[in-house]
């Protein structure tokens, strides 16, 4: 009895590639939203958990398919529990840096403006002011907005509205200065605020050696797209943190190069 050959016919369509890239880009996100974190190990410990169920629904296994099935089901209810922090984090990056008060931020993106772009003589003016700070090893937060609005984060301290200068960031911080424990936040060409409160990072894999004025600009570029300078109280050391990443120990040109990149339309 002679045998026919069995050919296997796998038909992927295009919608099916662009499922799975969809899907991978999702999966990627969640993996750099929640590393570092304790919630990496749940998150691990549930995707391993269905790669199980799955196994066990293939292998016809209806028990146990129906128990890991009733655990899943009702596991959504549990997602929402055990990851609150990270989903509220989500919904702040999605409603903070996707969008602005009267203004789309994804639209400006698109089009390549930035409704807070700043003046090269204020760009000048930051950077003397943490030159000056870093020399007298003198503590700054300065939190510069860009498209995401830190009306939530001005709340929290003085409102100032003052034009820029060097001279006026370098007295806020002046560690007599009743405005110097805190962040400063810039929007546009003024100081918007001084003494705000800023998220902390959840982070746990950060340096020993940063203090809570690094753990803050982390935090609050974690959920917006503001640019945060950390002058060291320890070191004098100058960072800057953008996008949840932060360049520790930069000179005042890399400053000032890095800020005329990210803040000027050119």
């Amino acid at each position: 009895m002679e045998l026919l050959p069995v050919t296997l016919f796998i038909h992927v369509r295009i919608l099916d590639v662009v499922d799975i890239v969809i899907v991978a880009f999702l999966l990627y996100q969640i993996y750099l939203l929640i590393r570092g974190t304790a919630a990496i190990n749940i998150f691990s410990g549930i995707v391993l958990l269905y790669f199980i169920w799955l196994v066990v629904r293939a292998l016809n296994m209806e028990l146990l398919g129906n128990l890991l099935g009733q655990v899943i089901g009702v596991g959504v209810i549990a997602l929402i529990i055990v990851f609150q922090q990270e989903i509220r984090k989500f919904l702040l990056i999605l409603g903070s840096r996707y969008t602005s008060k009267g203004k789309s931020a994804l639209g400006s993106l698109l089009l390549g403006t930035d409704h807070n772009e700043m003046s090269r003589a204020n760009i000048d003016a930051i950077i003397k002011a943490c030159q000056s700070l870093s020399e007298t090893k003198t503590g700054a937060l300065i939190a510069i907005t860009r498209n995401s609005e830190l009306d939530v984060y001005t709340e929290t301290g003085d409102l100032i509205n003052a034009e820029l200068s060097s001279r006026l960031l370098e007295n806020i911080f002046f560690k007599n200065s009743p405005l110097h424990d805190g962040a400063v936040i810039i929007k546009g060409n003024k100081i918007h605020a001084a003494r705000c409160v800023l998220p902390i990072s959840e982070n746990l894999n950060l340096p020993p050696h940063f203090g809570m004025r690094h753990k803050s600009a982390l935090g609050l570029t974690e959920v917006t797209d503001a640019l945060v300078i950390v002058v060291s109280e320890e070191t004098g050391k100058i960072s800057l943190a953008d996008n949840g990443n932060i360049e520790y120990g930069i000179s005042p040109i890399e400053l000032k190069q890095i800020l005329e990149q990210k803040l000027q339309n050119k």
